[in-house]
């Protein structure tokens, strides 16, 4: 298959396209402006609609609607956006409705910067709605990553009935790489979804909702709800690089900072001082095990991200004192470069 050099942003739209999905509701910021652009001249031609809503609020809300009735249904924002759509994305975990939610990445807090950044972590994995509810988060780091991972939130959004979201950067939204769009599905071909509301003719009807007075109902769907949550964890994926062997150092890293690290690992490679790299690709449920197994084979932990350090409390969570962990970040739109990397190994190699 031919590859094609695109935009992440506007590859990101084709995937949903090619994902079988045929409706998108957002609204406008940046740096995820290429998402919707590129969908409201390419969602007719397929027969699809594309609404440009009066806010994140509003398009959120429409989500619920369209996820009801059947549909597969995405919408895209950054930073800011996502905060004023995660009322809406409780109520859609609540009440089970399958939507993937884009979500390219700007400096923080408040309106921030339109550069890139990592700052939403948090926000993405421990739920920044309210009430006991999780979402799948999956983090490419490459554009043809975003492309597979973008398609592969949408079955995933079914499987579990609940939302899945996809976290970059403005690096990943904003760079061009050439990309394949390995399968195609029409809407036709999609599975039925027999709880959803498409009429009730020769069937009792379904009932969407989130809403449970009877506290003993409650306790027992936010029960069934976690249940279903620890299930993902079948979904969990990873990348780990140059680790066959023990390491000085383990770099753990997501997203395009990976990419920066496995430049300056390269390196330091070069140089003989032994260091490897752990990436997370599902943030939610976090590779818990995996990243364990491969501390194991390091004398120290470096975590790395466009953040204060906010993977850098999971990571802690699983070292569990065993081996030393720092940190490095950059905040407010910059980004490390591979020599500031090296330069952090450096000193941890030197300290012994």
């Amino acid at each position: 298959m031919a590859k094609k050099l695109m935009k992440g942003c506007e590859a990101i739209g084709e995937a949903a396209i090619n994902a079988g999905c045929r409706l998108f509701f957002g609204y406008p910021i940046t740096p995820q402006n290429e998402i919707p652009e590129y969908l409201s001249a390419r969602l007719p031609q397929v027969g699809g609609t594309f609404l440009q809503a009066e806010s994140e609020v509003a398009a959120s809300n429409m989500l619920y609607g369209a996820a009801g009735a059947g549909c597969r249904v995405f919408t895209s924002s950054s930073s800011p956006g996502i905060s004023l759509m995660m009322e809406a994305m409780s109520y859609l975990a609540g009440a089970e409705l399958p939507v993937v939610v884009v979500n390219i990445m700007r400096g923080g807090p408040g309106l921030g910067g339109i550069l890139p950044s990592q700052s939403d972590y948090f926000q993405a994995t421990k739920g920044g709605g309210h009430g006991d509810y999780r979402v799948l988060v999956l983090a490419p780091s490459t554009v043809q990553e975003a492309v597979d991972l973008t398609q592969d939130a949408f079955d995933l959004a079914d499987e579990y009935r609940n939302p899945v979201m996809v976290v970059g950067d403005g690096l990943i939204g904003q760079m061009m790489e050439p990309v394949e769009f390995k399968r195609t599905i029409s809407p036709e071909d999609l599975p039925p979804k027999p709880w959803a509301t498409t009429g009730c003719a020769g069937r009792k009807p379904n009932i969407i909702n989130s809403l449970l007075l009877n506290p003993e109902h409650l306790e027992a769907h936010n029960w069934h709800l976690h249940r279903k949550y620890q299930e993902m964890v079948k979904e969990i994926r990873w990348e780990d690089w140059l680790l066959d062997e023990p390491v000085d150092v383990l770099i753990v890293a997501y997203g395009t900072v990976a990419r920066i690290c496995k430049t300056a690992i390269d390196v330091l490679r070069a140089r003989g001082i032994k260091v490897g790299l752990f990436r997370p690709i599902t943030l939610y449920p976090f590779p818990e095990p995996q990243l364990s197994a491969a501390v194991d084979k390091a004398k120290k932990v470096l975590v790395t991200e466009l953040s204060t350090g906010q993977m850098l409390e999971d990571v802690r969570a699983v070292v569990a004192g065993r081996k030393p962990v720092s940190f490095f970040g950059r905040v407010g739109g910059m980004v490390m470069t591979p020599e500031e990397i090296e330069h952090e190994v450096d000193k941890l190699v030197v300290q012994g």
